[in-house]
């Protein structure tokens, strides 16, 4: 493995510590600020490869516990039924519902119906690796995003007497619903700068 998939892979492990971290699970300011060097001894083998098995990890939700998240770097380059079946199984065996696979090249559409077969009993999601070097939510031009609560939702739609359907929407597929982990009907808060009042926000309902 080159040193630049190593550089590669540290920049990816710190986007995905600051995006679970950012959805509300427990993540240890060590391993977002961990440096090149301490990514190197922890995660190198002697031959200079990362181990992504060490990557992978367990998390749980700051204000539930019992919200438990499985975050596994596959070590093969594509996603296939196999690959899908061994994420599976820890999720099973650890009775964890949800998991988030990251994989270096592509996802078969077999493997990818997993995810859409399975969403009855688990919260699955799949992110390139590509699609993790960098954190876009720390980008100058995205906006700040905040995840409502049920709660702050309909007290939203009551003071301005709207219905779901008068939201403006946000698409499931978006890189920032992606990022956060936005379901069908959640509403995210976006704050914006603005020249005469300092800032504003706006909303938007996920479909």
């Amino acid at each position: 493995m080159s040193d630049e998939e190593t550089i590669r892979l540290w920049k990816v492990s710190k986007t995905v510590h600051e995006m679970v971290r950012d959805r509300g699970y427990q993540v240890a300011e060590d391993e977002i600020n961990m440096t090149l060097e301490d990514f190197r001894r922890q995660h190198c083998t002697n031959a200079g490869s990362v181990n992504r098995s060490t990557i992978t990890f367990f998390t749980q939700g700051v204000k539930d516990q019992t919200d438990q998240l499985f975050v596994f770097f596959c070590e093969d380059k594509n996603v296939s039924i196999k690959t899908m079946r061994k994420f599976l199984d820890v999720l099973q065996t650890k009775n964890i519902q949800r998991g988030i696979i990251v994989f270096s090249g592509t996802m078969t559409p077999s493997a990818r119906k997993v995810i859409t077969g399975m969403s009855q009993d688990y919260k699955l999601e799949e992110f390139a690796e590509a699609d993790l070097i960098v954190n876009i939510t720390h980008h100058i031009l995205v906006p700040k995003h905040e995840v409502m609560t049920p709660d702050a939702k309909k007290a939203l739609l009551e003071r301005y007497r709207l219905k779901e359907t008068q939201l403006p929407r946000i698409q499931l597929a978006d890189p920032v619903a992606r990022y956060y982990g936005l379901k069908r009907g959640q509403v995210v808060k976006i704050t914006r700068p603005s020249e005469t009042s300092g800032r504003y926000a706006s909303y938007r309902i996920c479909f």
